[in-house]
Parts: structure tokens; C-alpha cells; sequence
């Protein structure tokens, strides 16, 4: 029986290759490929390898596809074969009927039609008809090895042209329309393409599947595709993907790109995995192919605001599919270059300082789902929270999507843990002021406590107040930086800002089974004791934050000298501020000085406005 190639291409793309061999042999990572002991032959060191399509053995020279593994492993015959694997990809398999026997001859006839036109447009573009697309080419920078090993040619005038030079083929029109070539036409078929350069488009074993075109001269519009035909799917199809997956098994990187000269200029640079899409952005079904060759491939886009649209919606098609096996990396172009441009502007170096640079979808995400939105409100915040919560929840691989979710929010919390620290001013008495550099909190000593221990009591009693209110750190977290501490309350300190910035909420279960983890949990219950112990009950669980906030400044008010010292801060910012007055960071510094000193002479927490 024969089988239409279409179904026999989806049935190989549903069955992996390694995964259909790693059922019975066992399988290593071999850089891009996979290796193993041959199962046809005896032998202790692994020479049999998997690629992305087919299995080669170096040792005795058995080689095929998934279907012929099959058969050749379990002694199945053809049919039998593909009837095992269509079970376990949930296919069906064709029914044995004259339209599928008609359906696959007209396909074959198909193919033989694409051919015969490449070959023949090929050798317009060397001709006189064709030199002024041949110069055009030369001008992009094409070398004629280039142009041949794309099979680029010129499509002619049109008007029948193409219909003449196949008919001694015994090529009839009816063919070329249903090979996409020609269209129908009022009066019968016409060219679908003419006055073009023509590039043609190949499956991934290297057939002839359909055309584009590029227009001489200014004409709209610039680029045609041939139509969706029985052999060509714009939503599978990938320009280059032959000779990029040859490329690819020599260690070539697979950068996907917008268009054919980018393409070809790339692979000409010796970056020989570029691929493209067909005019439409990319589907599941691309990244499927790309991911079969690859399983990190690069993707490239411009760096104007349709670019970064389309690597949004692309990264969020990826997601769905991303897997520990199957990521992307993203590269941007600034400048208004594409890659042609670039090339032809800097050569290779040029494109590899930038293909260097391009950065996994694990690192790009954040700051494309982040950009441009406004997040001033604790409601802005919120969404923007649950957007990373559903951006990663659509990764199907949950163990995957659970380690995004933990990422993204990481990276929020950082993010907003910095835009904090960027806020508040470095307290160090005398020193001249600096814009305050990531980290959160000022963690050197600022005010030692007085040798009576006075001040280390209070110092501990306001680091224990935390312990009954997580929920207080956010707004005294500034203030108790400035205070020094012994190396253990330090950490203690140290751990409660980290929680703060991290922890969805900020209650006292989820604070001790992070000091827990953090291994300072029994530190923090012997404080608890010995506070609880030496003052009586310190710490009652019912008294409300606002008790809690006035019992803290109360004791923060007492620190030896820590209000002098802040007057004299303030003063200092103020004589900043006098002397550049149109200094928005001097101007921030005198208001944060004035906040601190005010809270700090008044005993209240948060009344007044920084």
C-alpha cells in the first residue's frame, strides 16, 4: 500500500526518533546528539548515535529512520511498523483507497513539477533576460557559490513563460497551478510570479516544496510566497531548514530570522543554521521543527516596537511548550540593522558580538513582561504579580512552571527591594553623600551601643519586635539599619530584610520557618526566652502593631546620641540641598532626613510624609 508523504512526514515528527530508541537502548547526551551500544551488533563502547531524523551506527554501518528502526529491530514489515508507531502517536492510518494511491502520485507529480521550475529559473538568472536580478544579488553581497547553493534564480517576464519553457517536459498548466506555481486566471491559468527573483523554499530532506519571489525595483508587494498547495504549509514550512539542520549537526547555532537575505547573508557569513519563516510569525508547528534540529535555538528580532511585539507573542507561544529539553534564547537588534545590514556593515564579527549577547527566555521574560507597565499602586503591583503567575502557569511542564513561578517572583522582589534602596539615603555621620548603590539595607555599624549594654537591650528588644510583627519590618527596616549590632542580631537583621522583600506574606509562622531554613531559628527563640525571661512578658501575641510600633520608636528614641546624630545628618542635607537646588537626588536625601528626624523626635511611625 502506499502512503500519502504528508502523513508519513507527521507520523515521523509525532515519533521522535530518540524517544521510540531510548525504549530499548539506552541513550546518553553526546553534545547535540545521542549515543548508545549498537542494538544490531555486540559491542561495549557506544559508537551508535541518534540525531534529529535518523540513527547511525559507526560500527557496523546500520542507518534509517524511526520506521526502519522499528523494522529492523522487531523484524516488522513496513506496514506493520507504521501501524505500531501510528498507535502509540494516536494517529490513524490512511486507508488503503484509490484516492489516497491518486492523492500520493499527485504528489510525487508535484515535487517533480517544483524541481523542474527551480532548475529552470536558475538558469534564467545567468542568462541575458536575467541580469539585472544577477547584479542585484552581486550587490547584496551574494558570491555566486552563494547563489547556486541556494538554487536563486529569475522568474521572467511572466505571461506564460514559465508554462513554455516546461512543456517539453510535458509539464501541463493545470500542473503548475496545482504545484502553486501559476494561478487561475479569468482567461485560464497566469504566472504567480514574474519580474521577481526567485528563491526556492525546501522541505527539511531538501525537496522542492514552493517559491518566493522578491520584485525588481520599488513594486508592492516586495515579496509573494507561493500558496498553500498539498506538499507546502506556511505553518510548518521554514526557509533553509535543510541545509540549517546540516549546519546544525556540525555545531552551527540555529538562528531563527525575518527573511530569506538575512538568511542567506547569515549562511554565507558562515552561520550556517539560520532559518525563516514564510510571511507569517511563528507558529507551534515552527518551533516543533526548530526544536527537533536544536534544542535551544536563537531568536532574532528587530529592536523597533513591532520586533519587541513580535518577541513577546512569540516567547509567550514558546512557553506553552517549553520543557527542561526545549528552551529559546532571544537576541535583539538595535540600530535599525537587521541581519543583512549588519553583516554587510561589520562582516561575521559584527553579528557574533550580538548573537553573543542574546539572552535565554528564563533572562528576557521579566523585562519584556515588566516593560512599560505602571506599577505605583499596591493594586498595580498585585496584577502585575498574578500576569508572572499566569505567564509561568502556562508552561505545561509543571515542574518547569513551578521553577518560573519561583524565578519571576524573585526577580519582582529583587527588582522592588532595589527601587527601595535606590530611595533611601546611606547614614554614615560626616561622610559626604552618595547615591546609594543595590544593596537593601545599610549593613555596616553606624551608632555603636553604649558600653552599659543599655542601648544593645533596646537594640534587641526592637530586632525581637519583629519576631511577633513581620508585618512592621517594611516600614522600620530604614531606621534599623542605622542601628550597630553584634555579628548574630546582625544576621538576624539580615534575615528578617530578606524575608520581607521575598515572602508573599509577612506573618510570624512563614518568618520563623525561614529563619528555620536559614538556621537561625533556634537564635531567635532564645532572644524570644531570654527577653521574655529577664523583663517578664515582653512579647504579647495580642498587642495591636500600633502598640508595637510606639513601644519600638520609644525605644529607638533612646538610643545614645541617635538623635543628635540624625539632626547633624539632617543639617548636612540641608546645606546639600541649599547649594544645588536643582538636584532631584539632594532634594530626596534632605526629604528622607527630615522623615527620619521627625519620626525619631516624635516617637510615631509613619505620620509623617517622606
Amino acid at each position: 500500500m502506499a502512503l500519502p508523504a504528508n502523513f508519513l512526514d507527521e507520523l515521523r515528527q509525532r515519533s521522535p526518533i530518540a524517544t521510540v530508541i531510548g525504549r530499548t537502548v539506552k541513550l546518553a547526551r553526546s553534545g547535540r546528539e545521542r549515543k548508545g551500544c549498537c542494538p544490531f551488533h555486540g559491542e561495549k563502547t557506544p559508537s551508535f548515535y541518534v540525531y534529529d531524523d535518523h540513527f547511525h551506527c559507526f560500527g557496523c554501518g546500520e542507518h534509517g529512520d524511526v520506521i526502519s528502526f522499528v523494522m529492523k529491530s522487531t523484524g516488522a514489515s513496513f506496514m506493520e511498523a507504521v501501524e505500531d508507531l501510528a498507535t502509540q502517536a494516536g494517529v490513524e492510518v490512511p486507508k488503503p483507497t484509490p484516492q489516497a494511491a491518486e492523492q500520493a502520485a499527485r504528489q510525487a507529480g508535484i515535487a517533480e513539477v517544483l524541481e523542474a521550475a527551480a532548475a529552470t529559473y536558475a538558469k534564467w538568472l545567468y542568462e541575458p533576460q536575467g541580469k539585472a536580478a544577477l547584479e542585484y544579488l552581486r550587490g547584496r553581497g551574494l558570491a555566486d557559490e552563494t547563489i547556486k547553493r541556494f538554487g536563486l534564480g529569475w522568474s521572467g517576464e511572466g505571461r506564460g513563460q514559465i508554462a513554455g519553457a516546461l512543456r517539453p517536459k510535458d509539464i501541463k498548466p493545470e500542473q503548475l497551478v496545482e504545484a502553486g506555481i501559476m494561478k487561475q486566471g479569468d482567461n485560464g491559468p497566469v504566472d504567480m510570479f514574474f519580474s521577481r527573483v526567485m528563491f526556492p523554499i525546501r522541505d527539511r530532506r531538501g525537496a522542492a516544496i514552493s517559491f518566493g519571489g522578491r520584485i525588481m525595483g520599488d513594486g508592492q508587494p516586495k515579496y509573494v510566497n507561493g500558496p498553500e498547495t498539498s506538499v507546502f504549509s506556511k505553518r510548518r514550512s521554514l526557509y533553509n531548514l535543510d541545509q540549517a539542520r546540516n549546519g546544525a549537526r556540525k555545531g552551527a547555532k540555529v538562528i531563527v530570522v525575518e527573511g530569506y537575505m538575512d538568511v542567506i547573508a547569515l549562511s554565507q557569513a558562515g552561520f550556517a543554521g539560520a532559518v525563516a519563516p514564510l510571511g507569517t510569525a511563528l507558529t507551534e508547528e515552527h518551533l516543533e521543527e526548530i526544536w527537533r534540529v536544536t534544542p535551544e535555538p536563537v531568536i532574532c528580532f528587530d529592536g523597533d516596537a513591532a520586533g519587541q511585539r513580535a518577541a513577546l507573542k512569540t516567547t509567550e507561544l514558546a512557553l506553552a511548550q517549553l520543557a527542561p529539553d526545549k528552551s529559546l534564547k532571544l537576541l535583539t537588534l538595535t540600530g535599525g540593522d537587521d541581519p543583512d545590514s549588519l553583516i554587510r556593515k561589520g562582516g561575521p564579527k559584527a553579528f557574533q558580538a550580538v548573537l553573543d549577547k542574546a539572552q535565554p527566555i528564563s533572562s528576557a521574560l521579566y523585562p519584556m513582561l515588566a516593560g512599560g507597565l505602571a506599577r505605583n499602586t499596591p493594586e498595580l503591583n498585585a496584577a502585575f504579580l498574578h500576569r508572572l503567575d499566569d505567564v509561568a502557569n502556562s508552561i505545561k511542564d509543571k515542574t518547569l512552571a513551578a521553577e518560573y513561578k519561583t524565578h519571576l517572583r524573585k526577580l519582582f522582589y529583587d527588582e522592588r527591594s532595589q527601587s527601595r534602596a535606590q530611595s533611601r539615603p546611606a547614614f554614615q555621620p560626616g561622610a559626604k553623600w552618595q547615591k546609594p548603590g543595590p544593596r537593601p539595607v545599610a549593613l555596616a555599624p553606624r551608632v555603636a551601643p553604649n558600653a552599659d549594654k543599655s542601648d544593645l537591650l533596646r537594640a534587641r528588644h526592637m530586632l525581637a519586635t519583629f519576631f511577633w510583627h513581620p508585618e512592621l519590618i517594611h516600614d522600620l527596616d530604614e531606621a534599623f539599619s542605622h542601628i550597630a549590632l553584634p555579628e548574630a542580631e546582625s544576621r538576624l537583621r539580615d534575615a528578617l530584610h530578606e524575608f520581607s522583600m521575598h515572602a508573599k506574606t509577612l506573618d510570624r509562622a512563614k518568618l520563623l520557618a525561614h529563619l528555620d531554613a536559614s538556621g537561625l531559628g533556634g537564635q531567635a527563640r532564645d532572644l524570644e526566652t531570654t527577653l521574655s525571661r529577664d523583663e517578664g512578658r515582653v512579647f504579647d501575641p495580642l498587642e495591636s502593631p500600633a502598640d508595637a510600633v510606639q513601644k519600638w520608636w520609644n525605644w529607638y528614641n533612646h538610643m545614645s546620641d541617635i538623635i543628635r546624630i540624625l539632626r547633624a545628618q539632617h543639617d548636612e542635607a540641608l546645606r546639600d540641598y541649599a547649594a544645588r537646588m536643582d538636584d532631584e537626588e539632594a532634594q530626596e536625601r534632605l526629604k528622607r532626613y527630615t522623615h527620619l528626624l521627625r519620626q525619631a523626635e516624635s516617637g510615631e511611625a509613619g505620620s509623617a510624609e517622606a
